[in-house]
This record gives C-alpha cells, structure tokens and sequence, in this order.
C-alpha cells in the first residue's frame, strides 16, 4: 500500500476518533428542563425563572417548564432536586437563603450538598424613610443610631435575618452600632412594610430597590442610600451609595442555578454555557435593568468560591444580630 494511501487512511481515522470524543465530551438536554423555584408563583424568584425559560428557548432550550416547589424556606425544592441526582434535566433558581437556612438552623443543606452551577445576577438594597422624616442621609440615619440603637423601628420583609435584613445591618454593624439592640420588625411583604412607613407606624425600611422606587416617585419617601457599588441612573440618579456616605455597606442579594447533586463536568459545562449566553443577552439586560438589578456572570468554580465567602459574611452579621444556630 503507498504511504500517500496509508497517510489518508490514518487521518481519517483521526478524523474519527476526534468525532467520538466530542461527541462523548459534550451534552445537552434530551427531554424538558425543569427550572425548579422554591416559593409560589409571582414573586421576584419565580419572575426571573420565567423570564429565564423565556430566552433559553431562543437559545436552543426548547422544552422548558418552571416548577414551583414553596415550602419550609426552599427547603422543599431542595429535596425535590436531589431527588433527581446526576440528572442536569433539574436546575434550580436559587437565592441566598441557599446559605441562610443553614445559618439560621432551618436545615443543614447548603450549596455543598448540591452542583453549583453559575451566578446570574445581582440585587441591591434601599433604605428608605418618609418623606417629611427629619433624617436626610444615611449618615445621619447612623449617627441618630449610635446614640440610641432603639430609637427608630426598622421594617424588614419577609423574615429577620433575611438578606434584607442583612442589607441594613451591614452598614449598621461597620459603623459600630450594637445590632441585638435595634428595633426591627419583620412584615409579610415590603408592599406591607411600605404601608407602614407611610401611615407613621414604622421610622425605616429597608427593601429591595423595585420596591423602594415607586413611593420615590410619587414623592412619599426618601430613600437614604442603595446598597449597590455605584449609583444607579433614572429614578434613583440622586440616591447615593452607602460607599458615597462613607459607608461600609456595600451588599447584594444574588440569583445562581443549582444543580442536582452528582452532575457530572459535561452537564455542568453545558450550563455554564448556557448561563453565559443568558447574561449576555440584551434581553436579560434589559429586564434586569427594568428591576434595577446587575447582570453578573460566575461560572461553576467561580459561585462556590464567591458562595462560600458570602456564608462567611451572611455568618458574621447574623451572628451579631443574634439569629445564628449553626
């Protein structure tokens, strides 16, 4: 045979085996995704899933379904997914209480106990007063605590020691106020905590930025500073930072996929691809800014190092506060 003839066979044959190992390297899904959310129908977590399912389908996911699983403060959804172990057909649209639960003693499955797949986006916090309250700044907001931690009442949603909660008591703590001796009162909603800061009940709120806006714009409150590294544009365009104030209270609650334990690199790289895509796509961008929130992509290493420093900072505050078990 002549090599000219043996050296085309050979490089088909590489050709070949090339094929076979990508083709065993790569995956996607065969049947439905499931993107799996831990409370009902509605609310910020459900919203950013839907919207999700959404544009996967216009990047390649065709058979997607949100499933909402509420109950026991996600705890539901979590055993839910596992159930599905090794199966990346089951994603999970996941908030820090992926982290807080631990902390709080509600259960003791944290993101170890499942496959970490990316980081989607972040949320940032409002504190916000009436508008007629003599307090004008954060900074004075800091300075009439230091002299009376229990002096105004402070209205979180929907549960103490949540990341709203959080959000406030970060700068709080740094500016060395004695967190356990603030007034604060948890209300179903920040819709219900607003109410109460309109009808005199409640001093502050501290909310979700969405929430904060439309009593902005109507001239009933003021917010003090957003918990966000930079100013946001539009409505907020004059709210400063807490890092403007001098402030230590940079914070963000977080939107990440969480797999089922057990998935393998294949599927996890699938949906790091996937993930990628996602926050680069206008559509997201703007449906993010809609909510003032900030794309920000994190692959699967990347989450579980970013996730275990937010347990760290989650664990410090809470454990001030008094609502730490773990």
């Amino acid at each position: 045979m002549k090599t000219s003839m043996l050296k085309e066979i050979f490089a088909v044959c590489l050709f070949m085996a090339a094929g076979a190992a990508l083709a065993q390297g790569s995956w996607k899904p065969e049947k439905t995704v499931e993107l799996v959310v831990g409370v009902a129908a509605g609310g910020a977590v459900d919203k950013s899933a839907r919207e999700m399912q959404r544009i996967f389908k216009g990047l390649g996911i065709e058979n997607t379904v949100v499933v909402n699983k509420p109950g026991g403060g996600n705890t539901l959804s979590w055993v839910y997914l596992n159930q599905h172990a090794g199966d990346g057909h089951y994603v999970l649209v996941q908030a820090p209480n992926l982290l807080t639960n631990k902390i709080h003693g509600v259960t003791q499955l944290t993101y170890s106990d499942f496959s970490p797949l990316c980081l989607l986006l972040e949320e940032y916090m409002a504190v916000s007063v009436r508008a007629d309250s003599p307090i004008k700044t954060g900074r004075e907001l800091i300075e009439q605590l230091k002299k009376d931690p229990s002096a105004l009442s402070i209205a979180v949603a929907s549960a103490l020691g949540n990341h709203i909660h959080t959000a406030i008591a970060k700068p709080l703590k740094t500016s060395g106020i004695e967190l356990k001796k603030l007034k604060v009162v948890a209300f179903k909603s920040s819709g219900d905590s607003v109410i109460a800061l309109l009808g005199g009940h409640i001093d502050v709120v501290s909310s979700s930025t969405p929430n904060a806006v439309a009593q902005l714009r109507n001239g009933k409150t003021r917010i003090l500073a957003v918990t966000a590294p930079r100013r946001f544009g539009g409505d907020l365009a004059g709210v400063p930072t807490w890092a403007e104030q001098g402030v230590d209270g940079t914070f963000s609650s977080w939107r990440g996929l969480l797999g089922p334990k057990g998935l393998n690199a294949r599927q996890i790289a699938y949906w790091e691809g996937m993930c990628a895509k996602l926050t680069d796509n206008d559509t997201w961008k703007k449906s993010l800014a809609h909510e003032f929130w900030a794309p920000r992509y994190l692959g699967s290493a990347e989450v579980t190092k970013y996730w275990a420093s937010q347990y760290k900072e989650y664990r410090d505050i809470l454990g001030e506060i008094g609502l730490a078990k773990d």
